[in-house]
């Protein structure tokens, strides 16, 4: 095979592009170059470079086929638009049997001209997210200006170049000419295959591997941690964004001024990372350290003593402009600014935030004795959770919303579990983070995100396969999470139904409808529904509570079920039995999770001992005979009749089924061990019952009868769980 090597050089690459930019080079090139069947694909990306090598047959293989055309008796017009489609002539084709076949020559193409022929197309169509046009008047784009183009086949340049009709693609050729560091090493010279470009590049200053270049600084920052008796906070984002930015990396730490360090210190490491990619560090007991780490991209003669005093002084001026924001905020009280969020919108279908806080007010209020919060403390620290939107510290660094209302909320003498509610209310931002654990922050927290769920599914604005716009999923994850590891018990249906009326009221005209058909179907669907209609259209369908009076906003069952969903997700995570949540789900669409995940454990727990294996065995046997037969004259939910129980098996059956109605009465009263110790009793009437009874027995009346007994055993243990659901 033969060693294809790509370079592309530009002008500097945003960090955050340059891994999918890799990822795209490999794909496209690999689709372009399919017939020289690529392998060992290998890509490299850095701020003024992506590569990749490869290794390719020299060339397409010549390929003979045939193709069969039109019948022989057909009109001549036929063949004539057979040969038009395949470019071929009359000459070319033969009659064979009713037939007119096409023999087809496909010569061998040599590596270096398929390879020339496509890259350029692959560069013209290249997936960047922003790209940009520059000087002259090329049509082609690239992220950045695009300098050199190395393009290598066994050593040897592969001739092309970027010129498309007229537009001359800024006179770019392919060459095997690349560049080193932009100040150590300046100017260009030779490669000739990837190896020799890894290693000249290495020469010239130039770390080509992102990997290494996450070593290095990675290595560097806990060095000079080291010496200086300080920890860097954890950031694997911004390592991987720093490795981007720099081609040669070489770690420094600089000092922070003291009268800087009376900021609080998110402030301090929001600043140095949004604005100067600085890494923040702490001293041994915890607290902020005076110190921040960087890495530059040189290495600098003096040993960087001028670069660390230019980025003090960088850092003074931008802790310089923090202050001013912190000290001009706290001049209002946050609670003058909650009128304002009513200029602030929230979405363009859903209203205002100040209208926002209106419903996380009535729904924390709702929350609150459900979690042993105080009203009145809910009350208000759903009032002010969003004023920070509106300081000036939050507009310059958004990542500070909450934590920058808990000050201001300090500062104004709030009570302190309202200030961290404010703080906390967001949380968990991320699958890592912990969750809220003050009873007015759970409350706030809780509303927060049954919130926002039941205002985009109000305007079906849903999470799909291609995405999740509105973090719809990390805010079902964190009402998990909050009741999970609280131990929560909520009635989240009537919340949700709470959370979907308003939300209905504040989408207005652009609240989703449901079509006649979808209505249809959501009724027949959901036995009990009840259907409203709008002036136009059918604005929603209620569905019953069962053992209730309460009728539901369907939405709310959707977004309960959404949850569950989530809450599989996350138990498949973890290792555990999420198919078994998924039966208990839809044996009742029960809304306290915390009572779903213990019966959930019962029977993950049951079907993990002999008796539920076997009882589960027999179960599907009895759910498979029932399909089959209710398709014949289903179906059979009549209670049997005692007089019709002619074999002692079926009796003995028939008597454990009307001792196992407790089953419920026990799952309804959280027993659940006990009801697993009746649903185990079940296991020996059934087994005895499949050995020595003839289901489908001659007699109409008597095969009638014994399919409504298996009918009740399976109602029975479907009153646990919906058994049909449990996989393996």
């Amino acid at each position: 095979m033969a060693a294809l090597f790509l370079e592309l050089f530009s002008e500097e690459i945003p960090a955050r592009m340059q891994p999918r930019a890799a990822e795209d080079l490999a794909r496209l090139t690999a689709e372009a170059l399919s017939g020289l069947s690529p392998t060992n694909i290998q890509t490299w990306y850095g701020p003024r470079r992506i590569a990749l090598a490869a290794d390719v047959n020299a060339q397409v293989a010549a390929v003979s086929s045939t193709e069969r055309g039109p019948r022989a008796n057909a009109p001549e017009q036929a063949l004539q638009g057979f040969l038009r489609k395949h470019r071929a002539t009359r000459e070319q084709v033969r009659q064979e049997g009713d037939y007119w076949v096409l023999e087809k020559q496909a010569d061998a193409i040599a590596a270096t001209d398929l390879i020339a022929g496509a890259v350029p197309g692959v560069l013209r169509r290249f997936p960047w997210s922003k790209s940009m046009r520059w000087g002259g008047t090329s049509h082609f784009t690239w992220v950045r200006p695009l300098r050199r183009i190395v393009c290598l086949l066994d050593g040897q340049v592969v001739p092309f170049d970027l010129r498309d009709g007229t537009d001359d693609g800024h006179g770019l050729t392919s060459g095997n000419l690349t560049e080193g560091h932009r100040f150590h090493a300046p100017g260009a010279f030779e490669v000739s295959s990837a190896a020799d470009w890894t290693t000249k590049l290495r020469e010239h200053r130039v770390l080509v591997d992102a990997a290494d270049r996450k070593r290095v600084i990675a290595e560097g920052i806990a060095r000079i941690a080291a010496e200086k008796s300080i920890t860097i906070v954890d950031d694997p984002g911004l390592l991987d964004e720093v490795a981007g930015l720099v081609e040669w990396p070489v770690p420094m730490a600089g000092r922070i001024a003291g009268e800087h360090m009376d900021l609080p210190p998110e402030i301090r490491q929001v600043s140095m990372r949004v604005n100067q990619r600085y890494f923040a560090a702490r001293s041994g007991n915890g607290e902020a350290a005076p110190w921040f780490i960087f890495a530059a991209n040189i290495d600098a003669d003096d040993g960087g003593v001028a670069i660390v005093a230019g980025n003090e002084r960088v850092l003074r001026a931008r802790f310089s402009d923090a202050r001013h924001f912190w000290d001009l905020d706290r001049k209002a009280r946050l609670e003058s600014r909650v009128p304002s969020l009513d200029h602030v919108t929230y979405h363009a279908k859903l209203g205002t935030q100040g209208q926002r806080v209106g419903r996380l007010r009535r729904l924390a209020e709702l929350i609150a004795p459900q979690v042993d919060a105080g009203e009145a403390l809910a009350d208000r620290a759903a009032e002010l959770a969003k004023a920070d939107l509106v300081t000036g510290m939050v507009g310059e660094f958004p990542e500070l919303q909450g934590v920058m209302g808990r000050y201001y909320a300090l500062h104004d003498h709030e009570d302190s579990y309202v200030a961290d509610a404010i703080r906390d209310h967001y949380a968990p931002r991320g699958p890592s983070d912990p969750v809220p654990t003050a009873p007015v922050s759970i409350a706030v927290a809780l509303a927060d995100k049954l919130d926002q769920l039941a205002c985009f599914f109000a305007i079906d604005e849903r999470p799909t396969g291609a995405g999740d716009p509105y973090a719809l999923r990390r805010a079902a994850l964190g009402v998990i999470r909050i009741i999970r590891e609280n131990g929560l018990r909520l009635k989240l249906l009537l919340l949700l139904d709470l959370a979907v009326t308003a939300a209905r009221h504040a989408a207005g005209e652009h609240a989703a409808t449901l079509t006649d058909e979808r209505a249809m179907r959501a009724l027949n669907d959901n036995p009990g529904a009840t259907v409203l209609r709008g002036a136009d259209a059918i604005a929603r369908v209620t569905r019953p509570v069962p053992g209730t009076d309460l009728h539901i906003d369907l939405l709310a069952f959707e977004i309960l079920e959404f949850l569950a969903e989530r809450l599989r997700v996350q138990l498949r995570g973890e290792g555990a039995r999420h198919d078994v949540l998924a039966a208990v789900f839809a044996a009742g669409a029960d809304d306290d999770i915390t009572r779903l995940l213990r019966r959930t454990e019962a029977v993950s727990a049951f079907l993990g001992q002999d008796d539920g294996a076997n009882l589960l065995a027999a179960y599907r046997r009895a759910a498979n005979i029932l399909r089959i037969e209710e398709r014949k004259d289903g179906p059979h939910t009549d209670a049997p009749d005692s007089s019709l129980l002619a074999e002692p098996a079926e009796e003995a059956l028939h008597r454990s089924v009307i001792a196992g109605l407790a089953i419920g009465i026990l799952v309804h009263d959280e027993k659940y061990a006990e009801a697993m110790a009746e649903m185990a009793k079940l296991r020996g009437p059934l087994d005895a019952f499949f050995e020595t009874v003839t289901v489908n027995a001659p007699e109409p009346k008597m095969r009638r009868n014994r399919l409504r007994l298996l009918n009740q055993v399976r109602t029975t243990m479907d009153r646990v769980a919906d058994f049909s659901r449990i996989e393996g």
